[in-house]
């Protein structure tokens, strides 16, 4: 291996690590839905989320 095919496994490995830190934190932090800016406040499953969970709420009445 040469050191350029190292480091591009090492930056390879880092986003990676950094990505199921994210996930995990946003996990334990109650988020039904990562990426959703209202997964923490929803009542709704968020399958399929738009983002905007009110409307999500008015439609299900």
């Amino acid at each position: 291996m040469t050191p350029t095919d190292i480091l591009i496994a090492g930056i390879i490995l880092v986003a990676i690590g950094a990505a199921v830190f994210y996930i995990r934190k946003e996990k334990k932090s109650g988020a039904r839905c990562i990426g959703c800016p209202d997964s923490k406040t929803c009542a709704h499953n968020c399958a399929g989320c738009t983002g905007n969970c009110a409307s999500a709420k008015e439609n299900e009445k």
